[in-house]
């Protein structure tokens, strides 16, 4: 596994923990891997997810860091969104 994949499951299931988040969500990060996020929180692995977010990996890290908004990275076409939008605005909202 990856680096940037070891680092995203700490940095999310940090961002998860305490979060109402019902649904599955996957970031499929360019180049990298996959990471699924639940209820039981995030883990590196490639599953049938609500909605799966796209974006290459410098991308991603801006996200997790709280540099760029998701919704930002959406606008601007860096992040691509599959699936339920409900779902992905929910995890916008953890992830801020």
């Amino acid at each position: 596994m990856s680096d940037i994949l070891n680092e995203a499951v700490t940095v999310l299931n940090e961002k998860l923990a305490g979060a109402d988040f019902d649904g599955t969500a996957k970031f499929d990060i360019e180049g990298e891997g996959c990471v699924m996020m639940d209820a039981a929180g995030a883990r590196a692995a490639d599953e049938p997810a609500d909605v799966t977010l796209s974006a290459d990996a410098d991308t991603f890290q801006s996200i997790l860091e709280g540099e760029t908004n998701p919704t930002s990275a959406f606008m601007s076409g860096k992040l691509k969104i599959d699936g339920d939008m409900g779902m992905a605005m929910k995890l916008a909202s953890v992830l801020s």
